[in-house]
């Protein structure tokens, strides 16, 4: 998930002319709300070795339990905030709350991992709603914007703590019970959070011109859903079945459609306009792809100590403090930065560093269980995210007019989460994909037994490498298993690749994309976008995360 500092406030008597009783009630509400909102988000990555175990999924199963999470908030953030605003954050927070006491609950209690996936979804509806209403209900009970800057950057850091304590969380829960019980404490916290936000925080509503875009809500949603289906399913599907094809050749009709239906929506949920500026054009372009790279690398480290090496939950969480930790604790110093260096440098030295710890990566030795060759990459990626997470929302809103800040807060943001949604899927891709035809030729080419051999081409054909790995030892097929554990350390180290060139890209686009651009106030591009939208877009800021 993602920092964003770029907020705007509400009009009207819930801004407030005096800071409101209820800011203090209001700001502890706000961030625990936030924080649980991220335990849901990041708890899977310390337990996927279990689900595997437990409920014995394939490697594209184990995909869309990560997918299905944020494939939920990109589908729907945006109309979430509207709603916000039409009948109120704090409603929207609780509603929130309520999905993931639900979600949780639903995982909790799931016999196969498809009633995970739907857990998964209910928790992604739940902070969707949760991230874009704890932030404005902030910025609606505070009075100034330096009091507003320190209002988001608490409610930042307890996003942030939350990222990087959820693999603990679930990691040590899990091991003194069951992955199970980690969602029962994301049940107890949600609760909790839950009574906080109905006794502490105050109510507060900007329905002046916000109304819902539902033809753009359905047609993005169904063809996100659609392709993403399509890119999850076609590793171990086949890329030419008739499913795969279908999925990405709806998909990409309707959003054909999303793109037409918001070219003449009079309250688009996303202005295209908005890119006919070059600099918010590359802050988007880099904000998808620096993004993929991160939760790209994230999801590969998981899935290497998870299912491939079958490491305890508490070592599989070790890495994470160092890919999400510095997001949080190096909090004051971007902030600092910011104010002092150009943002469009902070993007290009964090995708620089992420780069860097991706292709450091790709040299790990799948067959040692050694934590310490993930120390150092993993604190790249980490600090180079925590460089880029703020970066790329201060150039969108130094590229736009004042009156556009809102939409281009909301529009980054959702791109963001795009990019976050997209890593588990493009990467997941890549390595399975690999992973499947390095296993499959090197078992053509083994001297195993022949039932041995037998049975691991057709558990192989089933369920992937990963299933032949997890094989228990003596059992038809588990001969195979170094084939099985080679071809994934194969297919992930390539995902990595995957990952570092994606980062890249995202620092020479930058580096390059930005040149000759000015900040706002001496932007040509930004006065002649004002010309051609200020009108239709001044009264339609969506609420921003």
């Amino acid at each position: 998930m993602t920092l964003d500092n770029g907020t705007t406030t509400s009009h009207g008597p819930t801004a407030g002319a005096a800071r409101n009783p209820g800011y203090a009630g209001t700001l502890a509400a706000a961030c625990a709300a936030v924080f649980v909102a991220q335990v849901a988000n990041a708890l899977p990555v310390s337990l996927n070795g279990l689900f595997q175990e437990d409920l014995q999924t394939r490697g594209s199963q184990l995909t869309w339990i990560t997918a299905a999470f944020m494939i939920a908030v990109v589908c729907f953030e945006f109309t979430f905030g509207v709603l916000g605003d039409l009948f109120g954050r704090r409603r929207l927070v609780m509603a929130g709350t309520a999905l993931v006491v639900a979600g949780s609950t639903v995982a909790a209690l799931a016999p196969t991992v498809q009633v995970l996936w739907v857990g998964a979804a209910l928790n992604g509806l739940g902070a969707g709603a949760m991230f874009p209403g704890s932030l404005t209900s902030i910025t609606a009970v505070t009075r100034t914007a330096k009091e507003r800057a320190s209002s988001v950057a608490l409610w930042s850091g307890f996003l942030s703590a939350g990222a990087a304590v959820s693999p603990l969380i679930g990691g040590m829960f899990a091991k003194i019970g069951s992955w199970r019980g980690s969602f029962w404490v994301l049940v107890v916290l949600a609760v909790v959070s839950m009574a906080l936000t109905a006794l502490l925080a105050t109510e507060s509503k900007a329905p002046e011109g916000r109304r819902l875009d539902v033809p753009g809500q359905i047609t993005f949603a169904i063809g996100l859903i659609l392709v993403l289906y399509g890119a999850v399913e076609g590793p171990e599907s086949g890329w030419t079945t008739l499913p795969v094809m279908l999925a990405f050749a709806l998909g990409g009709v309707f959003l054909a459609g999303f793109v037409l239906v918001e070219l003449g929506a009079d309250s688009p949920i996303f202005d295209l306009k908005l890119f006919r500026n070059r600099a918010f054009t590359v802050s988007s372009v880099v904000a998808v792809i620096g993004m993929l790279a991160f939760l790209g690398a994230c999801f590969s480290t998981s899935m290497w100590l998870g299912p491939v090496q079958h490491q305890d939950p508490i070592r599989v969480a070790v890495p994470f403090l160092l890919l999400q930790g510095p997001a949080f604790v190096l909090i004051p110093l971007v902030s600092r930065l910011l104010h002092k260096v150009a943002p469009g440098w902070l993007l290009t030295s964090g995708f620089a560093l992420m780069a860097a710890g991706s292709l450091l990566f790709t040299g790990l030795d799948v067959t040692d269980t050694s934590l310490i060759p993930f120390l150092l990459p993993s604190a790249l990626i980490g600090i180079g995210f925590a460089l880029t997470v703020s970066s790329v929302t201060a150039v969108a809103l130094n590229s736009v007019p004042p009156q556009l800040a809102g939409m281009a807060s909301a529009t980054t943001n959702m791109l963001r989460d795009l990019g976050f949604a997209l890593g588990p899927v493009v990467v997941g891709a890549v390595a399975l994909s690999g992973a499947g035809s390095a296993f499959a030729e090197s078992l053509a080419g083994t001297r195993l037994p022949v039932a041995h051999a037998q049975a691991a081409a057709e558990i192989g054909r089933e369920g992937g490498p990963i299933a032949v790995n997890s094989l228990p030892e003596g059992v038809p097929g588990s001969a195979a298993h170094d084939l099985a554990l080679q071809a994934l350390g194969s297919g992930f180290s390539t995902a990595y690749l995957v990952c570092g060139i994606a980062a890249a890209v995202a620092a020479l686009l930058t580096a390059f994309g930005m040149i000759g651009i000015r900040a706002r106030g001496g932007s040509a591009e930004a006065d002649s976008l004002d010309a051609v939208t200020s009108g239709r877009a001044s009264d339609r800021q969506p609420a921003a995360r």
